[in-house]
């Protein structure tokens, strides 16, 4: 598959640029102002992730990852808002604007905007693929352990059943995880064997990803009140993330990242 022009690089790395600035935005927002940041904010990082998707596997690339990570998160979000199943019994505010099935239209962008950078991630720490799809999964689930408790407290959803939680973030049940844990695996399952696998990670990707570990440990323990999920999500997602830095910085210096190619 030929790859996009340089143009299309240019406008992707804009894109991202864009998301960063708005995440930088967000805790400097009055609080009167801070939801229609967070909405923003989602969907500025779900253009950059869906333009990198389409940069490197082309326009049907982006729209499996959109159908995949969306359309499984949408239907994933419906059923647990009616059923408890599978993350547990919790309830949407109406304070994230429209919905669909009972779910804001901005949930399924989140899955998308970080379903691409954990794809990248698992291809990056593996080579075979359950383990690619493991790490992947795991990936995209530590993210939560930043996510939820901000959402939280922030008043956008909340728990009915808190239930036993991770070490220094109480009010979120261990169930939430397992469920973003399923959810998770069946999307990276899918996109794996959907999206051709490329010789390099691709590095808008990997600055997506990076950045959201790095500002949420930030974020959480300095502007959100929240050191515990600073703590706790610091570690979890650390152990990926941490790696993939690790990766990344020695595939920058070896070789560069801007252009990928696929491999059979």
């Amino acid at each position: 598959m030929p790859l996009a022009p340089a143009r299309s690089t240019t406008a992707v790395w804009a894109l991202v640029a864009a998301a960063i600035a708005v995440q930088i935005l967000y805790p400097l927002t009055p609080e009167a102002w801070r939801t229609e940041v967070t909405v923003l904010s989602v969907v500025v990082f779900c253009l950059a992730a869906v333009a990198d998707a389409a940069r490197v596997h082309g326009l049907r690339g982006a729209a499996v990852l959109v159908a995949t990570a969306g359309g499984g998160g949408l239907l994933a979000e419906s059923v647990g808002v009616a059923t408890g199943w599978p993350f547990g019994q919790y309830a949407y505010t109406g304070t994230l604007g429209a919905e669909v099935l009972g779910v804001p239209l901005v949930v399924p962008m989140a899955w998308v905007m970080m379903a691409w950078p954990a794809l990248v991630v698992g291809r990056t720490l593996a080579r075979r693929g359950p383990f690619v799809i493991a790490v992947a999964a795991c990936a995209l689930t530590a993210w939560d352990v930043f996510l939820d408790p901000q959402m939280v407290s922030a008043g956008h959803w909340s728990w009915l059943d808190p239930g036993h939680g991770l070490p220094l973030i109480p009010g979120i049940p261990l169930t939430n995880y397992a469920g973003w844990l399923l959810v998770s695996t069946l999307v990276m399952i899918t996109l794996h064997h959907a999206l051709p696998r490329t010789d390099r990670p691709s590095a808008p990707a990997a600055t997506l990803y990076l950045w959201v570990y790095a500002s949420s440990v930030l974020a959480h323990a300095v502007f959100f009140g929240l050191p515990g999920s600073a703590i706790t999500g610091g570690v979890l997602m650390g152990l990926v993330a941490v790696p993939f830095g690790v990766a990344i910085a020695r595939l920058a210096r070896s070789d560069g990242l801007l252009f990928e190619k696929e491999t059979a």
